[in-house]
């Protein structure tokens, strides 16, 4: 995340980070996931899973924020985060 300006509390400011867990055979491909990330990590593969439909893979893993807006929205409950140790700001 770039700052326009340095923020007071910089030192202390984390980023969280999260490792996403994909399901492929539970996924059904309705694409929720893809569509409402908020930091583009996730997108449609090419690949089929065993019902034929394409589930999503990870295309940015390090742009991962670990918001948990994938893992709620998934209805079929094939995506969960792992959260990972937070990095600090540069």
């Amino acid at each position: 995340m770039k700052y326009w300006r340095k923020p007071l509390d910089i030192e202390y400011l984390k980023i969280p980070r999260g490792r996403i867990h994909i399901l492929k055979e539970r996924c059904k491909g309705c694409s929720f996931c893809v569509e409402y990330c908020p930091c583009d990590v996730l997108e449609i593969s090419e690949e089929f899973n065993a019902k034929g439909y394409h589930p999503p893979c990870v295309k940015d893993e390090e742009a991962c924020v670990n918001c948990g807006l994938c893992e709620m929205l998934c209805p079929e409950f094939a995506i969960y985060l792992d959260e990972e140790e937070e990095v600090p700001v540069p």
